[in-house]
């Protein structure tokens, strides 16, 4: 796929669900194009004693049902089109659930695991001198993302504190527990995710044990590997951007988990416990009930997806399928539930932080789970009554979901400020 052609890309998503809805032509154009999106280049020390220069990027794509929410990715392949498509999708996914927010997001090109601790920290921290000014908790509220973490976002939130002179700790979401971090957002992609499939599992007509292939082992892939597992489920193939293993009898989870912890691939654990070497490119054709996309964009393409057995598939990465995937998937029978709906756990916990933030009081763990559970499934139900009442795919459904939403709001700001606010 080109690389100026990932938002063209979503924006069919877009014009579908329009098909489906009595909608203004002018919604619908104001959602094809981003509010802003600041390009910058931040330039750091290294522990050398060199100065090194890292593009970075920040897109506030809409704003109309609340400040921009979304993450922020280090990664060396990120570029401007991913941005804004990433916001995009931020901007229904906030829209699906009823958050008070846009979509937003952020991303330095770097890979991090080229820099040391201290290196990482002065990046994090130039990144928010950068984008001070857009940021904000009312404004764009930034959290983590790939190859981020609650580490990163406690530099970021502290360097924020520090420029306006006082401590708020609203203004990013995912810190650590010790700078006003939530209870529950270490796992709530992942939960969110299983929450839905749970819900909808006698619709779905699944097994009472699945087989389960998770493509990507890192925070979303190792957390809903561990939650279904507990509940009796079998994982039976794991892949990482280093390997991949197998076993039909099921995979050891803890295994897996402690091999990462350690910062080794779960390919280290071939040959134990029964592992078995499996390409990583093969993950998706392995026979199983319930694929997970943990991963990246368009990992679902295609040319792979005519392989998948699995009659389901649960994206908790941002995009892993596309358009062309989507259709072949469709004439095989196999159920999507798409990341707008999917992996929306993660930026609903986000605002239950930012909530706490903003009150002073805090929720337990359980809470968490309750609200969340509640949400998922409330938002899941109305989708899949979308689905089935429209004949249409559950991806479609929940960008008319949503998409009733937008417009709802945008109309009622005025037709005067349709293209001003």
């Amino acid at each position: 796929m080109p690389e100026d052609g990932l938002l063209d890309h979503a924006l069919v998503r877009l014009d579908e669900a329009a098909t489906h809805i009595s909608i203004d032509p002018d919604v619908i154009e104001k959602l094809k194009y981003a509010r802003e999106t600041t390009k910058v280049r931040l330039m750091i020390r290294m522990d050398d004693g060199s100065r090194k220069s890292f593009l970075a990027w920040r897109c506030r794509y809409d704003d109309t049902r609340g400040p921009t929410k979304g993450g922020i990715r280090f990664h060396p392949n990120s570029t401007a089109d991913e941005v804004e498509t990433l916001a995009f999708w931020m901007t229904f996914k906030c829209a699906v659930m009823n958050l008070p927010y846009g979509g937003g997001k952020g991303a330095v090109q770097v890979d991090p695991r080229k820099l040391s601790k201290a290196e990482l920290e002065r990046l994090s921290r130039a990144y928010i001198q950068a984008f001070a000014r857009i940021i904000g908790p009312d404004r764009d509220i930034p959290a983590p993302d790939v190859y981020t973490n609650s580490m990163i976002m406690g530099w970021m939130a502290d360097e924020y504190a520090q420029i306006v002179g006082e401590a708020v700790p609203a203004v990013i979401t995912g810190k650590p527990i010790a700078l006003g971090g939530s209870l529950g957002r270490g796992d709530a992609t992942a939960r969110g995710g299983y929450y839905l499939v749970r819900h909808l599992a006698e619709d779905l007509g699944l097994h009472q044990i699945m087989r389960v292939a998770i493509q990507g082992f890192g925070n979303a892939g190792q957390h809903i590997a561990r939650l279904l597992a507990a509940d009796g489920h079998k994982i039976v193939a794991v892949s990482d951007s280093e390997g991949a293993v197998r076993s039909d009898a099921g995979l050891h989870v803890d295994m897996l988990i402690d091999a990462k912890a350690a910062g080794r691939s779960v390919a280290g654990t071939i040959g134990q416990g029964g592992h078995e070497f499996l390409s990583a490119d093969d993950l998706v054709a392995v026979d199983c009930d319930l694929l997970v996309p943990a991963a990246l964009e368009n990992m679902i393409d295609e040319k792979n997806a005519g392989s998948v057995k699995a009659k389901l598939v649960l994206e908790l990465a941002n995009g892993p399928v596309t358009p062309e995937a989507d259709d072949i998937l469709a004439r095989s029978g196999a159920v999507i539930l798409p990341d707008i709906l999917a992996n929306a756990g993660g930026v609903t916990v986000s605002y239950f932080e930012w909530v706490q933030n903003r009150q002073g009081f805090y929720w337990t763990v359980d809470e968490i789970h309750g609200r969340l559970r509640t949400i998922m499934e409330r938002e899941g139900r109305a989708i899949w009554n979308v689905a089935k009442e429209k004949k249409v795919s559950v991806r479609t459904a929940a960008y008319v979901h949503a998409l009733g939403r937008l417009a709802e709001a945008i109309e009622a700001h005025g037709t005067q400020s349709f293209f001003t606010s």
